[in-house]
This record gives C-alpha cells, structure tokens and sequence, in this order.
C-alpha cells in the first residue's frame, strides 16, 4: 500500500501505477478474475472486499492476465493523470480481447461512478462498470454479461458500509492490514470528487469493525490502519441500545483488544481532528504517534476558495495541539496543492511558510489538476500556467525534502521499537519496519524477525529513511 513520503515527480507520477492482485492458488475455481487497482488506500481496500464477493461466487483471482476470464481495474479519479492511466491502460487490452472475444473488461471504483454509461460509449472495449457501493452486485452483472449484454451499476448508497463481508488479503505482508471504517465524505471541498465518487460518509458499526481486528491478529498480523476519508466523522449508532460512537471511543476500543496490535489510522480533517482523539492516543502505547493532517494551502483566501472550513490560524492550533499532548516526536504528514485557482505568488509563500513553521515529516505534493463537475471546476477558472504550477511544487517538494532530513535527523541516537515488515528492497541481508511514528527503519537481519517488534538504535539517515543496529 502506498505510504505517505516525500514525493519527486517521479514518484508522484508512481502513485497512480496498478497494483496488481496476486493469485490464490485456488486452481479447482473455473472463473478466473484479473485484478489491478490504483489510487488511494482506500481503493486496496475496496480490492480485497472485491476479491471476497467473487470468491464466494467461485471465482479465483490470478497475477496473469492470459489465463482471466474477467480483467478489473479498480480505478482512481482524483487527477486527470489518473484517469488517462487507465485509458492507456484499456488500450493495452484490445489485442487480448481480440484474440479471445468472451473476455470480460469491467472498470470500478470511482472513475467508473464519475463517468457511468459514458465509459461504455468512449471505450468500447469496457463491458462492465460499477461504482464503490455496487460490488455486491457484481456476480449478477457478470452474469449478465455471459448473456452477452453490457452491465452498468453506479447506484450510490447511503447504508452501504460492506461491514459483513471479510476482505481477502491482497498484496499482504502478513503482518499490517487496511481496515475500512467508513465510507463516503460529507466534505465538500471545491476541487474534489470523492462525495461525488463515494457519496455521503456512512460509518460501519462498531462490532464488525472489532471483529475483523480480532481476527487479524489471530491470524498474525501486527498492526491495523483504520481508514476513512475522515476517519474523526466516524459515529456510529448502536441500534438497539441507541449508545453513540465517535473516533476516539472506536479508537479505544481497537487499541484494548490487545496491546500486541498497534493501530493507526488516515486520514484526519483539521477541522474535525478533537483532543479527545489526541489524548486517546497519548493513553495507549499501542495507537501509533503519527498523523496525517492534509492542508492543502498556507493561505486564508485559497482555503476558502477550496471550501476547506478552517484557517491557516485553526490548522496551526491543532498542530500545537498535537505537539502538546503527544510530543515533538509525533510524526505529522500532510497533503498540498500547489497552483490552485487565483493562486497568486505571495499565496504559494504562505504555503511554503507554513511548511516551514510545521516542518512536517513526510506529505503528499501534487500540483491541482481541474476535475470535471466539482464546484471548482464549474465557479472558478483554472488560470494557473503549467510552468508556474510545477515550478511551486518543486519549491514545495524541495522545502519538503529538507525538513524530511531534519526530522529524520533528529531521531540519530535515539532507541526505537520497530515492527519488522520483511526483507529491504535494497538487500536481503537487511530487513526493515517502521517506528510509532510511521519512519521507514532498515537495519542488518539477525535471524528471521518478520512480524515481531524489536529495538533499533537509529544510527545513519536520509531524508526518507532511517538507518540502525539491532540492540538486544
């Protein structure tokens, strides 16, 4: 799943590359599912929730492409680029589709919900499209597809949560876990899609959530990272004792199932991030000391043309909340835009500015990108040149990139416990984890570890990692 760094525009042009489903070796299924997913977390989620109804129908998933009988891209469309992915994606597909004509092509997730029967009209390679609240429709548009129809389910609902349903793991480590919470956003920024994509937030009731913890851990995982695209709207309601849940209460409730699971969680909204959730964490060893606190502007007047609801003097409040009762060490990530509408020089210097009174550890930097049908879109001009935006976001990503060094500098010397995800991708004489506050450590291997926590003493560092030595 993709972690929250600094990003080149390189590795920004990355976040929108498949991930693809591997194959559960369940070879006595007839139907055979090819799956890629791109985007957000919560995209990887939604693919595991997938995978689990398709399973049930007795499908199988499989990592090639030759040998499915159904090819699905989960899709994102949050940026222009991500959506032309997936068009230059679909066009990779035609030679397969004429070599076998009875291969089904289907497009989820939120780019299917934005573009619905237009997908079918501008690709016609597309058979099936379905929106985030239709996947348990998809065994009957399959079907009807056999019947060699097309199939087309973009319903938004305000009930569904896929709360019963237990993902299959896909991509899995074993030892960390995507746990969706909610749903949907009531949010209505003006240069975004997800309410429009994802429709209203709905939260999942409490017991399944505890539950699918529960079993997690039984099955050795080690870390759970609750998700929503505002994770501090969650309530829930318990309908037959009328008790409420909010955040910081579900969030207790994870983190005294075991102190053995550690427990994060994204994203927070900084106008709806409480100190109640901030002194929960600061209670239990066990819920991870990092949060993610999206921006997106350093400037009062680009805040309110983005619909934000909060002030650079709110967002800095919390910020010092946040320093307060959880510490200088908390790791405090972020999201920017660089060249929203009217955006005008001095205004990109408050964004710097802010970056440099946070001095965050690691974020999200992407230069805006006009999505069709948002209230940006239809009331303000994207009047913003090229040039002038990606030159911003280099300033930010370099700015960015210096603070990332010096707070990774700072923990030199320091003690560390680590969660041990596996093998460096750089060597496999090394493995690596992360700390509470969501840092990427790689030190030497001492036996196999994978899955348990350990102490490391932080030793080298670059701007996006850390580098250590086992204590014993």
């Amino acid at each position: 799943m993709q972690d929250l760094k600094v990003l080149s525009p390189e590795e920004i042009k990355g976040l929108d590359e498949p991930r693809i489903s591997p194959s559960q070796n369940q070879t006595d299924f007839s139907k055979k599912i090819y799956l890629e997913s791109y985007g957000c977390q919560m995209n990887f989620a939604d693919s595991e929730v997938v995978t689990s109804i398709l399973m049930e129908q007795g499908y199988s998933t499989t990592s090639n492409i030759h040998e499915a009988d159904t090819i699905l891209l989960n899709t994102c469309a949050i940026r222009e680029n991500a959506e032309q992915k997936i068009r230059h994606r679909l066009q990779s597909f035609k030679p397969i589709k004429a070599k076998n004509p009875h291969i089904t092509v289907g497009i989820l997730g939120c780019m299917a919900e934005r573009l619905k029967t237009k997908l079918l009209e501008e690709e016609k390679i597309v058979d099936l499209v379905a929106g985030p609240d239709a996947y348990r429709d998809l065994p009957r548009l399959l079907e009807e597809i056999e019947d060699g129809n097309k199939a087309v389910n973009v319903f938004l609902s305000r009930e569904e949560t896929y709360g019963n349903i237990e993902p299959v793991r896909l991509h899995t480590n074993g030892v960390t876990a995507l746990v969706s919470i909610m749903r949907g956003c009531n949010n209505m920024c003006s240069f975004c899609v997800v309410p429009y994509t994802r429709g209203r937030e709905r939260s999942r009731d409490l017991d399944s959530i505890l539950k699918e913890c529960t079993s997690l851990f039984e099955a050795g995982y080690r870390e759970v990272t609750l998700l929503g695209q505002n994770v501090d709207s969650y309530h829930w309601q318990n309908p037959e004792t009328n008790q409420s849940i909010n955040f910081a209460q579900l969030l207790e409730k994870v983190a005294q199932l075991t102190p053995e699971l550690r427990v994060r969680f994204s994203t927070s909204h900084p106008k709806d991030i409480t100190n109640d959730v901030l002194y929960t964490m600061s209670k239990y060893g066990n819920i991870c000391k990092n949060i993610h606190l999206p921006a997106q502007s350093g400037n009062n007047r680009i805040l309110d043309l983005m619909n934000r609801t909060y002030t650079r003097e709110w967002y800095l409040e919390r910020i010092h909340s946040i320093r307060q009762i959880l510490g200088e060490s908390c790791g405090i990530s972020h999201d920017f835009i660089a060249g929203f509408c009217s955006e005008t020089e001095e205004e990109h210097q408050d964004s710097l500015s802010l970056l440099e009174e946070v001095k965050y550890d690691f974020g999200y930097m992407f230069s805006y990108s006009e999505r069709p049908g948002t209230p940006a879109e239809k009331k303000l001009a994207d009047d913003i040149p090229e040039e002038t935006k990606k030159r911003r976001l280099q300033e930010i990503i370099d700015l960015q990139r210096i603070h990332s060094a010096y707070r990774n500098q700072q923990m030199i010397g320091s003690i560390q416990r680590v969660l041990v995800e596996g093998d460096s991708k750089k060597s496999s004489a090394h493995h690596f984890g992360r700390t509470d506050n969501n840092k990427v450590v790689v030190f030497p291997k001492n036996d196999e570890m994978k899955g348990k926590f350990v102490d490391v003493k932080i030793t080298h560092c670059t701007s996006g990692t850390l580098l250590g030595e086992l204590i014993n």
